[in-house]
């Protein structure tokens, strides 16, 4: 059952001529939600709608907040197959030459009935050219690589893979968002919580990057954990050894040591995805073979 909450407009006498509504805000999980009928619509968010409804039952006017599912719960194979469609369109935007620069769940769109996925949002999408300085200022918190955390201008389309593996991080170990930063400080420092330190300087020296002076102290000495560590009880189901070392393979500090969008197609991680394709491509020419026999 969808979980909702009922705002009860309680209306107060008059103050300064006007009507004072005070709300009183409850959480359905426990009420009959057949109670309510909504009548309409009112405006909408993130994670919410909200809209005028009555009480059936006493014809009292409330406002409905019907939260909504972030994700909808994906088994193991949804996520190898939407994960590699994205890489399709990543593949794809690369082949002409463009960085999206905003890769996250909110720019995916995804018809579950159809199968059907859209990469959107191409506001930040830039062309990219060797050796030239790119803005820093891209790319949503939790899924900035760490060469615009550390204002390295020269990035590519690895920024990309980054966040694509950012998504399969948080989908796997069911943990949104998997690396979950106050500030661009603070998201570093949550990345080098997992991937350690001594990585992080060890990339900083190969592209003679200057860290800023305010990570010295925010840092400090961190080890880098194994990706097994993230198990639970509650997403073991979706987490295998091919989906750890394709995660280990995106989430690499040194941009140019990310599979691109074309190589991660190939890893093992997908090949039910790429056998489900390759049989129903199969059973297709089968089809139209026998309709031309008739």
């Amino acid at each position: 059952m969808t979980e909702f909450t009922v705002k009860v407009l309680l209306r107060a006498g008059r103050a300064d001529s006007r009507r004072v509504i005070r709300y009183w805000t409850l959480s359905l999980r426990n009420v009959n939600q057949d109670n309510y009928q909504l009548v309409r619509k009112l405006g909408r968010g993130k994670y919410s709608e909200v809209f005028e409804a009555i009480n059936v039952t006493n014809n009292e006017k409330v406002v409905v907040k019907i939260l909504k599912e972030l994700y909808q719960k994906l088994t193991d194979y949804d996520i190898r197959y939407y994960m590699y469609e994205l890489l399709k369109a990543l593949d794809y935007c690369h082949s002409m030459g463009i960085m999206h620069r905003d890769v996250k769940p909110h720019n995916v769109m995804i018809d579950h009935q159809l199968r059907k996925l859209r990469l959107i949002d191409w506001g930040l999408a830039e062309f990219y050219h060797p050796a030239q300085e790119y803005n820093v200022r891209v790319a949503s918190r939790y899924f900035k690589g760490p060469e615009l955390l550390v204002d390295y201008q020269m990035y590519d389309y690895s920024l990309d893979m980054w966040s694509l593996g950012c998504m399969l991080a948080s989908m796997i170990f069911l943990k949104e968002p998997f690396f979950h930063g106050q500030d661009n400080y603070d998201q570093l420092v949550r990345i080098a919580k997992v991937l350690g330190t001594d990585e992080l300087f060890g990339y900083l020296h190969k592209y003679h990057i200057e860290l800023d002076t305010r990570f010295k102290d925010l840092l400090g000495q961190q080890t880098r954990k194994r990706w097994e560590q993230f198990i639970q009880s509650e997403n073991q189901h979706l987490v295998s050894p091919e989906a750890l070392d394709l995660l280990d393979k995106l989430l690499r500090y040194d941009h140019q040591q990310r599979l691109t969008a074309a190589e991660a197609m190939q890893h093992p991680y997908f090949y039910p995805v790429v056998k489900e394709h390759a049989n129903a491509n199969t059973d297709g020419t089968k089809a139209i073979s026998g309709s031309n026999a008739t």
